[in-house]
């Protein structure tokens, strides 16, 4: 299946130099965390913790849609620029809590793995005018925002987290293994 490109056709070449960073520089980036962070991890929590996860490419844009549909349900005015997505570092949960995963489709081979999860922000002025890209989810009739010290409680939000982690996925397939 051929993709439909959001924006500019073409080789790599082509490719904004914003969209690429040097094969060593990406080299040195990964070594740097499984040399650093991630061995602590491992020795902290006595684990072989993933050191990657994929996504595939229409689960991410699957997201983005849902993203922007919400958003623009919700604010007819809000534009693709106010939009945009926080990734936060997570971890499953341990084998013997697995239960808190009834509903998420993860394996419990996952347990104590490291994740991302993913969550949308809309861009707008704070107290001081300040613009700044706040976690939302679209609720209703409004944005429910993130606030300094609020709790998103037990509702559900808009977000994304199931990816393929690697181990316990072969690492045959990595340029950076």
């Amino acid at each position: 299946m051929k993709t439909k490109p959001t924006s500019g056709v073409g080789s790599l070449g082509n490719v904004s130099g914003e969209n690429t960073i040097s094969s060593e520089l990406v080299k040195k980036l990964i070594s740097n965390y499984r040399d650093n962070q991630m061995q602590a991890v491992n020795k902290e929590l006595g684990i072989t913790d993933s050191h990657a996860i994929w996504f595939d490419l229409p689960k991410l844009k699957k997201f983005i849609e849902c993203i922007e549909n919400e958003a623009r349900n919700t604010n007819p005015n809000v534009s693709e620029e106010d939009l945009g997505i926080r990734f936060y570092y997570a971890a499953y949960p341990k084998a013997e809590d697995w239960a808190i995963m009834e509903n998420h489709p993860v394996e419990v081979e996952y347990a104590e793995r490291h994740t991302l999860v993913m969550i949308p922000t809309l861009k707008k002025e704070d107290e001081t005018g300040e613009m700044l890209n706040y976690d939302f989810c679209p609720s209703g009739s409004t944005l429910a925002m993130a606030a300094k010290n609020g709790n998103p409680g037990d509702t559900e939000t808009i977000a994304e987290n199931h990816g393929t982690l690697s181990p316990p996925h072969d690492t045959k397939v990595e340029q950076f293994p």
